[in-house]
């Protein structure tokens, strides 16, 4: 059998790839970046960039940039909770997971979104753990029944209990990273174990334009010194917090990311960190910023060619939705955007399930999302020669028989070649459709999530780790008032 050519999209030429990474490093010389962490100041000092202290300003040479780019890893390997190699970001290998830090869920009985609690966060856990094509778990959904200040480590723990995948997360407060990474080394069996073997990527975003919060400079720093993997994510908007153009919005992305590969790779060369972001064109007659635009996603096609370039994995958010329910809006979106990334060869794509401008999680598009997400991955499979001749000796069973349903090289390659979705997606005849009730998609996926929760056994951690995740979390769940956690 020959391999099959994977599809390939880029919409950049060469030399316009070297051009944005030339005048990102200007800027970053130029113009500088702002960064309010002392010890990142203090990196960026002294490793040779230029440091204003009164404005919080660095000015980063371009050598120093080529440098910490020369001791980024081009391979990342994250492991699920069992020790199994569950994400190989390199190449163009595609790893989708559902969008994290949702502030609401679609709720199907109410026809809208709610505010999440902790069942919701447990549901989410369990359906994505059951979800094939997922290959990551996320801290999707942030519950309304713990306290604010502790909501980013709380979703972890949920995650952490209830699913075997790898976690894409990351931290709200400085003092939130200890007990996160504490809760990961528990599950892995130590910090050094987690360092060998990473359990969770940690999103790190700079802010609009060319700005480092002291929050996310520590995260990077303290990302770096873990071992666990860092996932830049920088989020230009078209003529808002950045040049109005898509070339002018990648140049910055660009250069927000070096600042951040920078300030990782001096606080531990060699950490893994991921060139990624959530970019959106802005929608000047609404002031929103659509996920779902084709602009929004050419930027991320454009800056992930650009992180290929400089020998990353790379990250985007897609394969997402503006719409407000599970609709022909969100179908429309959410497909071009998983097909897109995954001809771009997008290493982590976070998006799935996600409504209403990352702002809402939906379980019943997160069943939907991962058809999208499973014909996507068939796609760049590409088509694969599996036999020479490739089909004359069939043909010339002609006369013979006049189909080739029951032909062994029918029963031999028929799974191989096609993609078989589940019942959420409708193929059976119109009769079919009309005795099994007239369902919509969204009634269909609901029925899914239902079924799957129902029938699906409990994946916990073994009962020690889960008492110790429990320990940690308990403690600090103290120190805001609460002393007992909601039921799970």
């Amino acid at each position: 059998m020959t391999k099959a050519k994977r599809p390939k999209f880029e919409l950049l030429e060469p030399a316009t790839v070297t051009r944005i990474v030339d005048e990102a490093m200007d800027i970053l010389k130029e113009v500088g970046v702002f960064v309010e962490n002392q010890q990142a100041l203090e990196l960026l000092g002294g490793a040779g960039a230029q440091v204003d202290r009164s404005q919080n300003r660095a000015y980063i040479p371009g050598d120093l940039v080529e440098k910490c780019l020369k001791t980024a890893p081009s391979n990342i390997q994250i492991y699920d909770r069992n020790g199994l190699l569950a994400l190989d970001l390199k190449d163009d290998l595609v790893h989708f997971d559902p969008g994290s830090s949702a502030l609401r869920i679609f709720d199907p009985d109410l026809g809208k979104p709610r505010e999440a609690v902790t069942a919701d966060l447990v549901s989410l856990a369990r359906l994505v753990e059951e979800l094939p094509n997922f290959k990551a778990q996320s801290t999707a959904l942030l519950s309304s029944d713990v306290p604010e200040k502790m909501a980013d480590r709380y979703r972890l723990y949920i995650a952490l209990l209830h699913s075997t995948k790898p976690v894409v997360t990351g931290t709200f407060a400085k003092e939130g990273f200890s007990i996160m990474r504490d809760m990961l080394a528990s599950v892995r069996g130590g910090e050094s174990q987690l360092r060998e073997k990473p359990l969770a990527i940690f999103d790190c975003c700079p802010s609009p334009p060319l700005k480092w919060s002291d929050l996310t400079c520590q995260s990077l720093i303290d990302c770096a010194r873990s071992g666990i993997p860092a996932e830049l994510v920088s989020m230009p908007l078209t003529g808002a917090t950045s040049p109005v153009t898509l070339a002018g919005a990648v140049v910055q992305h660009c250069a927000e990311d070096l600042s951040g590969i920078v300030i990782h790779q001096l606080a531990q060369a060699g950490a893994p960190i991921i060139y990624g972001g959530s970019p959106s064109c802005f929608d000047m007659r609404k002031g929103t910023s659509p996920m779902g635009a084709l602009e929004t996603m050419m930027i991320d096609a454009a800056y992930s060619q650009i992180g290929k370039h400089l020998n990353l994995p790379t990250h985007a958010y897609m394969a997402l939705s503006d719409a407000k329910s599970l609709d022909a809006q969100a179908g429309l979106e959410s497909g071009t955007g998983a097909i897109l990334a995954a001809l771009a060869g997008i290493n982590v794509v976070s998006g799935p399930g996600m409504l209403d401008f990352e702002s809402c999680q939906s379980l019943e598009k997160l069943v939907l999302d991962n058809e999208i997400c499973g014909m996507a991955y068939r796609l760049v499979d590409g088509i694969a020669l599996r036999e020479e001749p490739l089909a004359l000796h069939i043909l010339k069973k002609i006369g013979r028989m006049d189909h080739f349903i029951t032909d062994p090289h029918t029963l031999k390659w028929f799974k191989e070649e096609a993609y078989f979705p589940g019942p959420t997606i409708d193929r059976g005849t119109l009769g079919e459709w009309e005795q099994s009730g007239r369902l919509t998609s969204a009634q269909r996926a609901h029925q899914q999530v239902e079924k799957i929760l129902a029938e699906a056994e409990p994946k916990p951690p073994r009962d020690d780790v889960a008492q110790e995740l429990e320990k940690i979390l308990l403690a600090d769940a103290k120190a805001y008032g609460m002393e007992k956690l909601p039921e799970k």
